[in-house]
């Protein structure tokens, strides 16, 4: 294992966390606190409990949840993409350092970025709205499986895209969607039969209620199939990035 090559990439990746807060932790910590002040202030007192639970804590995974996977995607997409864009990606090929290597310093960083955002935003909550946390190893466990597995999945969409355009088409057209309807403001249980039936194809109602079950107990499904289900995406992006390497998919030409 080259220690070094990893570190080099991870720090690199890390000071350009330093080097942008504003767009990296601010900005993500203050659209999510306006949701606290809308949904859980406001709104939320107006609401009745779901699952014994004020609605203003209900919803707080689902909104830790839609920040923690804007920003795995985003913080991995661009830093491979960077060098694609400006042509550096060679340097990186070519460096004493394998593909698992590579993978590891720029998934790692991104990764780290998106626990540390979670870790602020669960904290900038407490200003706002009351909430427990009864399983805080899980609580912790979900963060960082939730972070590595979408920090792949960004990872192999900075690999796809030819542009930044294609950058943001997945994360807002197609994540954001799914977070949105994937229980981050109600429960499953809420919807028709139909619905229900639906809501289970989308894979984000997995991560959300698995997540709001390390807070207080209550889920859509059961915990062990949301590890599960996370887990085989994991491993889904592993398979793909492996593909990449092996093909030099968007790599090498």
């Amino acid at each position: 294992m080259n220690f070094y090559g990893v570190r080099a990439i991870y720090n690199f990746e890390m000071a350009r966390m330093k080097r942008t807060l504003m767009q990296s932790v601010l900005s993500p910590v203050i659209s999510t606190c306006l949701y606290f002040v809308v949904f859980g202030s406001a709104i939320g007192s107006r609401m009745g409990d779901i699952d014994g639970i004020s609605y203003g804590a209900y919803i707080i995974p689902g909104l830790v949840m839609l920040s923690l996977l804007m920003q795995s995607i985003s913080n991995a997409a661009f830093g491979i993409y960077m060098p694609k864009f400006s042509g550096t990606i060679y340097e990186v090929l070519s460096a004493p350092v394998s593909y698992f290597e590579v993978v590891l310093g720029y998934v790692g960083a991104a990764a780290s970025k998106s626990v540390i955002l979670g870790l602020i935003i669960l904290a900038t909550a407490r200003l706002f709205v009351d909430y427990t946390v009864l399983h805080p190893f899980w609580m912790l466990s979900f963060l960082v499986l939730t972070s590595v597995t979408f920090s792949l999945f960004g990872f192999i969409i900075g690999i796809w895209a030819d542009g930044f355009e294609k950058l943001q088409i997945v994360p807002m057209m197609i994540v954001t969607p799914l977070v949105f309807l994937g229980g981050t403001f109600y429960s499953i249980d809420m919807l028709p039969p139909i619905w229900q039936t639906i809501s289970f194809f989308n894979p984000v109602v997995y991560l959300i209620s698995g997540f709001r079950w390390a807070f207080y107990g209550v889920s859509d499904v059961h915990i062990a199939i949301s590890i599960g289900m996370t887990l085989v995406f994991l491993f889904a992006c592993l398979l793909t990035i492996w593909y990449i390497f092996r093909t030099g998919y968007r790599l090498r030409s």
